[in-house]
């Protein structure tokens, strides 16, 4: 089936330029535009796509409180990819507590932005490598946390162990040959360790596994 994307940008010409890149892939089609935050919102409840590529900087609405909007939901289909000129620091960590599956720079190349959504599609997680290193930077620097969340001890100690390579940037297949089990073991794994902390995708799973102090940056 093909991926269905909403294009959310101010800009018409960027948006026609996402759309000739996304739609020369079979699998890509892209169903509708938003020029605003507002516009992506009801867009979405209305047409319901499978990833909304969504700009930061838009008027009436800005791209992060729309991202907040569409995910705010009992149990949101659609997923975000944050797609932006800018690498500040709070427009990353804003995005990711937003809810966003994946963070891009628009200088990103053609084939990263078409791999990036069917990666977010498929209902994995995405960040450009600059962006993980600013994740892992602004945690590192936090004093380690006073308190264990309890929903930790409920992870058995080899959904602990895939958590902690989660963080790594390990992808399924990366992790079961360092674990000697099946990729199929590891999906089980990582949709375990999802539930029981309550998380949206490996994205806020690196976040959590940071913010709680279960690893160090260079472990």
């Amino acid at each position: 089936m093909s991926i269905r994307v909403l294009l959310a940008d101010d800009q018409a010409l960027v948006r026609t330029g996402f759309q000739l890149i996304l739609e020369s892939e079979p699998d890509i089609t892209v169903i509708v535009h938003a020029q605003d935050g507002q516009q992506a919102v009801d867009a979405t409840r209305e047409h319901r796509p499978d990833v909304v590529l969504m700009d930061i900087q838009m008027p009436i609405l800005d791209g992060l409180e729309a991202t907040r909007r569409i995910l705010d939901q009992p149990d949101p289909t659609t997923r975000v990819l944050i797609l932006t000129t800018f690498e500040r620091d709070d427009y990353i960590f804003q995005a990711l507590r937003a809810g966003a599956s994946g963070f891009l720079l628009k200088s990103a190349p053609p084939d990263q932005l078409i791999n990036a959504v069917q990666v977010v599609a498929s209902g994995e997680a995405l960040l450009s490598p600059s962006v993980t290193r600013r994740v892992i930077t602004e945690f590192a620097h936090r004093p380690d946390p006073t308190t264990r969340p309890p929903t930790l001890d409920t992870l058995t100690a080899r959904e602990l162990e895939v958590l902690k390579l989660l963080t790594r940037g390990l992808s399924n297949i990366e992790i079961a040959t360092h674990l000697f089990v099946g990729e199929n073991t590891v999906k089980t794994h990582v949709g375990r360790v999802l539930m029981k902390l309550g998380l949206r995708d490996r994205v806020q799973a690196v976040v959590f596994a940071y913010e709680h102090g279960l690893v160090r940056p260079g472990q």
